[in-house]
């Protein structure tokens, strides 16, 4: 992973390949950032008037490469744009400086070291930018040759010039500062998880099913110290977990159920993750048409971002108990899988009519969510790629959140936007619930057309515990980026809603939440 490193050098002193300054929209032109005057005076004062000549503007993302003027030790400079300039009296935006840093990390594939020379007048602005960079500095290249027909994956290594961004120094810092310490400890963390979801997203499903995925949290679980149990096929059936069982009963590869857990010796409240980890979803029976299959191997992304979020209270020793249940299983057809029609007894004893098989992760969240409620935590937060109705309403940037307690759901839409994470509040009308009454069962798997990502909410909701405050993060759309990356976010796996997880964690140790 790209290293960080907080350093006093300022712009003009710094030994690297490339310095980073930050230029914006200002009334009148291109505007130089706070950071860049060391750069700017080796300009003679002009550095904004030659960006304006080679085009640049200062909008958000923008990226102009020039030589350095004589006076700075780096031999390239490279403005990213900032999108507006603030207020006399405002900052920079934490989610502004976040996606220029990872546009600039981006822009400097193949290099040794870069300098920030960005806006960094605190430790928050410090951490926004160690994030960003760090962020986007990520690439996936496990299954890359590196041009003689070898595998990257079978140790051979990549083009240099294809490599991510080596280090980052975050220049005019404070290293000493405990506070700009802290914050340059917890983003290297944070985005060491946030990377780890998005390798688990990317790797193809032959190299990633349920027990692989199984493997990969007894890793973990061994590496940061913690407690780690894996129901397989054979416990699932003898516990008669009916949904992961029933949608993963027409795959060779049999499903899984994983508790990993971070415990802290001086919590006091409890927080139980639950991430459904479909490892690849063909829709099974109710097969996806062609155009709906070649991505989803990505259908596991809340699995990966619970585990990561799980993993990264660990690393970062919070005092609360922070428990993740992964929902495994993959959803194929063959003569043996789940037939619509079908009825599933769950775990938690409610029968469930199969009307659609490709309506599938519900069913595994819903063992899940029953188990998790077993342990009566103080809150339940699930996050799951659940519906193309999500992505439909809020497009693919965005995640939904529901909840059964108001006040948790708006705590949890701020904390998202506290961290960047684009999010939206979603209702859960009484009045769909009876959509999904059957002549057969307790419940059916489908209801209304309209309105799809709150009927999966309001069917989540009747696994819930009694008493226990629960949220539901649909990320279907922002989960993964088919497009051109942008800011910190890569093609691919994104590893949305695990700065979420994390900061409710660190609220919730704080004793922020009630």
């Amino acid at each position: 992973m790209t290293a960080l490193t907080l350093s006093t050098s300022s712009a003009a002193t710094v030994r690297a390949d490339a310095v980073v300054v930050g230029v914006a929209k200002g009334a009148k032109g291109v505007v130089v950032a706070p950071g860049a005057e060391a750069v700017d005076k080796a300009f003679g004062g002009k550095l904004a008037a030659v960006l304006e000549t080679l085009g640049a503007s200062g909008a958000e993302g923008e990226v102009t490469k020039l030589p350095a003027a004589d006076g700075l030790k780096a031999p390239v400079v490279l403005a990213v744009g900032l999108g507006e300039a603030p207020g006399k009296d405002d900052g920079y935006d934490n989610e502004a400086l976040r996606r220029a840093a990872g546009s600039a990390a981006r822009a400097l594939t193949g290099s040794k070291k870069a300098g920030f020379a960005l806006p960094v007048e605190d430790a928050e602005a410090a951490a926004a930018v160690s994030e960003g960079a760090l962020l986007g500095a990520y690439s996936f290249t496990a299954y890359r040759s590196n041009g003689n027909g070898q595998n990257a994956k079978g140790g051979k290594k990549n083009d240099a010039k294809s490599a991510p961004l080596a280090e980052v120094a975050l220049l005019g810092t404070k290293p000493r500062d405990k506070e700009f310490k802290a914050a340059a400890e917890r983003s290297q963390a944070l985005a060491a998880e946030i990377n780890r979801a998005r390798d688990l997203i990317n790797m193809p499903p032959n190299d990633l099913d349920p027990k692989a995925f199984a493997a990969e949290a007894q890793a973990a679980a061994k590496e940061f110290g913690l407690k780690v149990e894996v129901l397989d096929e054979k416990a699932l059936k003898k516990g008669g977990y009916g949904g992961l069982l029933g949608v993963g009963q027409g795959a060779e590869a049999p499903p899984r159920l994983v508790r990993i857990a971070h415990t802290h010796a001086k919590a006091t409240k409890t927080l139980a993750l639950v991430g459904k980890g479909i490892t690849y979803d063909s829709g099974g029976i109710s097969l996806k048409p062609a155009g709906h299959n070649e991505t989803m191997k990505c259908d596991m992304s809340g699995a990966a971002a619970v585990f990561a979020a799980v993993v990264a209270a660990a690393r970062l020793g919070l005092e609360v108990n922070v428990t993740g249940w992964l929902a495994l299983a993959e959803n194929m057809p063959s003569g043996s899988a789940t037939r619509p029609g079908d009825v599933l007894t769950m775990y938690s004893g409610k029968t469930v009519e199969v009307l659609n098989t490709d309506a599938e992760g519900r069913l595994v969240l819903a063992d899940a969510l029953t188990r998790a409620s077993e342990e009566t935590p103080d809150a339940i937060v699930d996050v799951a790629t659940l519906t193309g109705a999500m992505v439909l309403a809020l497009g693919n940037r965005t995640f939904g959140i529901m909840a059964n307690d108001d006040a948790f759901r708006t705590s949890v839409y701020e904390i998202a936007e506290e961290v960047g994470e684009q999010s939206w509040p979603m209702p859960m009308p009484s009045e769909l619930r009876k959509g999904m009454d059957s002549p057969v069962a307790d419940i059916a798997n489908m209801g209304e057309r309209m309105g799809g990502g709150l009927v999966a909410g309001l069917f989540l909701k009747e696994f819930v515990g009694e008493g226990i405050t629960w949220a539901h993060l649909d990320i279907a759309g922002p989960a993964f980026h088919e497009g051109a990356p942008w800011g910190y976010t890569p093609k691919g796996g994104t590893g949305s809603a695990v700065r979420t997880l994390v900061r409710l964690a660190e609220r919730t140790a704080a004793g922020d939440l009630g």
